[in-house]
């Protein structure tokens, strides 16, 4: 894994791993594992020591020399290195996060597990992890992540505190195709949300235009500034857009030529006889050639102005698939048509479901009445004959426009929120993390791997007045031949998550000391309960390969650094013994600069296909 620009991440390429297992220390001739001479990494299982400002003595900064992989004679009971081998599969989780409210859109706690029924493809399945998410929850996870460092907190400023984000919230603001006075609204609703803005979340903001970006950060005054940039922001827009004549728009293009509706065209040669020619009945042929070119003008221009925002609907996505957290998208636009683009509107979808990410919409118009004269700051065209259709149009425009927002949001499980002007209420309801969740989990029975999304429903048992929030769906891993790739995607999508998985006994702690003015060594010391790891015994050992991950992730969600190393054990029983009573520790040595770090390590192995994950967290103060 390689940070896109280690520069601005925050710490370097190069990660030290010192297997400590080698630790296996009294193994063959009682040698302790020393990592730079900071001493032991493990048998003994104390913890490691407080974070000095200067390393202790011969703590150079070089990495501590890797022992030669083994003979095959040898019988060596621990070695690491680089690559896999074979790995059994494991049965995916997969995990819903669900909102319920009452029929006055009050939340709804103290549902139990046994309130829920989850339906994958209409079959019941057993909710094998339960949780209430709270800000309390919020807060006490995040207090849990803080104690993995080992630091003296005595005289530690309000800013040394660590609060890393768990939620990230992406404010997409469709301006192409808001007017000038929807996003003036919109922005001061968005400015109340900035100022609610909790301590563990991240919110970025982003323009379909993509002529406004902020990435995702907890910088008020940024984002404050950032909101004043959002102003209609148009590609194509609309065509004769000084005369107005003919007015033709996109809905009416897309009629006339999508959908061979000829009426449309009679409407505006009629208007344009009019409006152009002064209604001189021998310029007709004219009229038609003039109606005929504005409708294929406006249907490029609305093509146009979709294309650019889905692109960058794309991009936000891509953005958010890499974040540590929560994702949620929030989309505040006035709507558009889906004319021949649905493949495009069902790729965000997809794209945004299997990323885990939640889109909830906000139309932006608030509550509206349809404009039946169309832009009053443009000369009105309508003629006596094509008044009234041309009403009919608009109104049918202004209904379609938001059908693209219902399904975003109902697609992805997320909320769409309409017809009403209190819009910092929507953006709260639908942006800002809920009083009460529930994180229900389960491992779908019999699953065929065969990359196919699934349809699933959450339901309340005897609790039918409620309604419900949550994902409408996954999609199913898909088989590939090598079960080492297999494994390596399932670390993959476990590291950029923040659930915490307690399939293995995994202890982590982080540490720092500092190599100058402008870097520090952090090290990250993994402790398990070798009695929880589903050894295979043959041949008088306890066989099995743990696989490590650790990832290092800055205060804003963004990938620093990271490492993976694969841990081959093959343990006597003398070894197993003496290890259940003290753990087996691993540790890992990064470089970084300083800063507020969010340490995410993922351990997997390959005889039970068991899952550890923990989050761990480092200040390096400047």
């Amino acid at each position: 894994m390689k940070p896109r620009d280690p520069d601005s991440c925050g710490g370097s390429h190069r990660g030290r791993w010192l297997v400590a297992a080698l630790l296996l220390l009294g193994i063959a001739g009682g040698a302790r594992a020393q990592d730079n001479g900071t001493g032991s990494a493990g048998q003994s299982g104390n913890p490691p020591a407080p974070a000095a400002t200067e390393p202790p003595p011969n703590t150079a900064a070089k990495d501590t020399p890797t022992p030669p992989a083994a003979k095959p004679n040898e019988k060596t009971e621990v070695s690491s290195r680089d690559t896999g081998t074979t790995f059994k599969l494991r049965v995916n989780l997969i995990q819903v996060r669900v909102v319920v409210r009452d029929n006055k859109g009050n939340l709804v706690d103290g549902l139990k597990k046994e309130d829920f029924q989850i339906l994958d493809q209409g079959k019941v399945q057993m909710i094998s992890t339960f949780g209430v998410d709270t800000p309390q929850t919020r807060l006490e996870k995040a207090a849990a992540v803080a104690k993995t460092q080992q630091q003296d907190k005595v005289g530690e400023t309000p800013e040394e505190r660590i609060v890393l984000p768990d939620r990230f919230v992406a404010l997409v603001f469709d301006d192409i195709h808001l007017t000038n006075m929807d996003a003036v609204t919109v922005r001061a609703a968005a400015k109340k949300l900035v100022e609610s803005l909790g301590p563990t979340e991240r919110l970025g903001i982003f323009g379909t235009s993509e002529q406004v970006k902020l990435d995702f950060t907890s910088d008020k005054a940024k984002l404050e500034e950032t909101l004043q940039q959002i102003i209609s922001r148009p590609k194509m827009g609309k065509i004769n857009d000084v005369t107005n004549c003919p007015d033709v728009n996109y809905y009416m293009a897309d009629q006339a030529i999508n959908k061979s509706n000829g009426q449309i065209l009679g409407v505006v040669t009629q208007e344009t006889l009019q409006c152009m020619y002064g209604g001189n009945q021998q310029e007709l042929p004219a009229a038609r050639t003039t109606a005929e070119s504005s409708l294929q003008q406006a249907l490029f221009a609305g093509d146009s102005d979709n294309d650019f925002t889905y692109r960058a609907l794309e991009d936000v996505i891509r953005r958010m698939t890499g974040l540590p957290g929560e994702r949620v998208m929030v989309l505040a636009s006035p709507g558009f048509l889906l004319t021949t683009k649905h493949l495009d509107e069902m790729g965000i979808i997809d794209r945004a479901t299997r990323a885990s990410i939640v889109i909830n919409t906000l139309d932006a118009r608030g509550l509206y009445t349809p404009e039946i004269l169309g832009d009053v700051s443009r000369s009105i065209t309508d003629t006596a004959q094509t008044a009234g259709l041309k009403t009919m149009y608009r109104t049918e425009e202004q209904t379609e426009n938001e059908y693209v927002l219902q399904d975003f949001a109902y697609g992805t499980g997320g909320t769409f929120f309409h017809n009403s002007n209190d819009l910092a209420r929507g953006l709260k309801e639908i942006a800002a993390a809920p009083e009460i969740s529930y994180v229900l989990g389960f491992s779908p029975q019999n699953q065929k791997m065969d990359g196919k999304y699934h349809n699933i429903k959450v339901t309340l048992l005897n609790k039918q007045k409620y309604t419900i929030q949550a994902r409408r769906g996954y999609y199913a891993p898909r088989k590939v031949d090598d079960p080492e790739q297999q494994a390596k995607q399932e670390i993959a999508e476990a590291v950029f998550s923040q659930e915490e998985i307690h399939d293995l006994p995994l202890d982590l702690q982080t540490q720092y000391f500092k190599t100058g003015q402008t870097g520090a060594q952090v090290s990250v010391v993994s402790k398990i309960d070798v009695r929880g790891v589903p050894f295979r015994k043959a041949e008088g050992r306890n066989w099995d390969n743990l696989t490590v991950a650790t990832v290092i992730f800055d205060e804003n969600g963004n990938y620093v650094t990271g490492g993976e190393k694969l841990l081959e054990m093959r343990l006597l029983d003398t070894t197993y013994a003496r290890l259940s009573k003290t753990g087996l520790t691993m540790k890992s040595s990064f470089d970084l600069k300083p800063g507020k770090y969010l340490v995410r390590q993922v351990i997997r192995d390959s005889e039970g296909a068991q899952m550890a994950a923990r989050n761990g967290a480092v200040v390096i103060p400047y």
